[in-house]
């Protein structure tokens, strides 16, 4: 997701983080992307709002709660014209999106023939009033605040919802792939996945996050300053990025750079990356629970300087990193074996059935070609009468009239037969013209019987 460059105040009020009073000089930008869908609508709405000094000003005397209840959304009536116009814009630029979302999602499932209710599938984007595509009211901003308060809240559990999956299917890979080796292969690859598990957890010793001694390793080797002059308050000013006087969830996170280095190196087999990234989010919940307070989702300098007195940073327990705590137990394990089973049972199933519909797609395809050829033998049966100027007598040239009739309208009508329809060919004896059924053709037969009357067909 492409991230943009936005003014932090407003940015961390929408997304439900407490602000206290903000110098305008004091201000500066930050990259973060929310990781929600509609990550760049709602930076662009952020920033244009952020433009008007009365919206401005309103947000910077309005608290969490009043935001939340909706209170702030109201002050829309009363930004300038051309915000509005902009917001107008931007949200219409969002449902053309959604709706182009929509449609490609369609055409990935076949359904190019299937009329979509647009206005139905918009329901399912809460952020935006769907009934009103073209203009930005206070509803829309109500409903964006809401919506990314409430998607923040659950983006972390649903993060560790997909490294659980991630996780399981690495396990699941390397079990399938042993199932694949002999006896002795498969005892050397689970000697080397021993080997490559304990060269991992020798690691040096991880300090507990957020506490004094993992602090001072910070305060000594990435700032360079004398572990025993330590101070919380000069500590927290230092690594306080944006200098808006709290630690947000970036800040946090980088404090714990230099823990996840002692576990963690790219250039090792035995380091996933990818866990990395876990640990380090389990290290800034950690701390957020422990430090933050009124539960903001930020950590100002007061509460970071009232954790700092507490027993759990001047002695804290260990840290337990991912290697000791398994992120699925063996009940999750053998149910997420079970549903990829299950998935694969109903993708080949699928399988066979698209195989099916091929099948009989191809046998209809030669009967039609079938019958095109007994068409095609018919017209030059006729042309060949014409050019001998032999005129058949007017009974059987009618039948014949008729019969041509029939067999273009099994051309046409063709993908409605199925294989137990009666078909309709001619079978000529001599000159005159019978109507053949050759539902009960048997294959490698010399000829089947011509009706009504029950002589042998002969070939034109």
């Amino acid at each position: 997701m492409v991230a943009m460059l936005l003014p932090d105040s407003l940015l961390k009020e929408i997304l439900g983080l407490k602000m206290q009073s903000i110098n305008e000089n004091m201000l500066h930008y930050i990259m973060l992307d929310t990781g929600l869908h509609y990550d760049r609508y709602l930076r662009e709405v952020i920033d244009f709002l952020e433009k008007d000094q009365h919206f401005r000003e309103k947000l910077h005397n309005t608290d969490m709660e009043d935001i939340k209840e909706g209170k702030l959304a109201k002050e829309l009536d009363f930004v300038s014209h051309h915000v509005r116009t902009k917001l107008d814009e931007l949200k219409r630029q969002e449902v053309n999106r959604l709706r182009t979302l929509i449609k490609a999602k369609q055409d990935i499932e076949g359904g190019n023939d299937i009329a979509v209710d647009h206005q139905a599938l918009l329901k399912q984007f809460e952020y935006l009033n769907h009934m009103n595509p073209h203009t930005f009211e206070v509803d829309d901003l109500d409903r964006l605040i809401k919506s990314a308060t409430k998607d923040l809240e659950n983006y972390d559990k649903e993060r560790h919802e997909e490294f659980k999956k991630y996780e399981m299917m690495k396990e699941h890979d390397r079990r399938e792939h042993l199932k694949t080796l002999d006896d002795e292969e498969r005892k050397k690859e689970e000697e080397h996945y021993e080997e490559m598990k304990k060269k991992h957890a020798d690691h040096p010793k991880v300090n507990h996050p957020g506490s004094q001694n993992q602090l001072k390793e910070v305060w000594e080797e990435a700032d360079g300053l004398d572990p025993e002059d330590f101070d919380p308050k000069t500590f927290f000013n230092l690594h306080d990025a944006n200098g808006d006087g709290f630690f947000d969830e970036q800040e946090l996170e980088a404090l714990f750079t230099k823990e996840l280095e002692k576990i963690y190196d790219p250039a090792n087999e035995e380091d996933d990356m990818v866990e990395m990234e876990e640990e380090r989010l389990r290290m800034r919940e950690h701390v957020m629970n422990e430090v933050d307070s009124n539960k903001d989702r930020l950590v100002s300098l007061d509460e970071f300087l009232v954790a700092t007195k507490k027993k759990e940073f001047l002695e804290p327990d260990s840290w337990e990193t991912l290697e000791q705590n398994q992120a699925y137990t063996d009940e999750e394990m053998r149910e997420f074996e079970e549903h990829l089973a299950q998935q694969e049972q109903d993708l080949n199933q699928k399988a066979v059935d698209l195989q099916k519909q091929r099948d009989e797609l191809e046998r209809q395809q030669d009967q039609l070609n079938a019958q095109k050829i007994e068409l095609q033998q018919a017209v030059e049966h006729m042309e060949r009468l014409k050019s001998q100027k032999v005129e058949p007598p007017p009974e059987v040239h009618g039948e014949f009239q008729l019969h041509l009739f029939i067999f273009f309208l099994i051309k046409v009508k063709f993908n409605r037969l199925s294989s137990d329809n009666v078909k309709l060919c001619l079978c000529y004896r001599g000159r005159k013209c019978y109507r053949r059924d050759t539902s009960s053709r048997q294959s490698g037969a010399s000829g089947t019987r011509c009706a009504p009357t029950g002589e042998s067909c002969c070939t034109p």
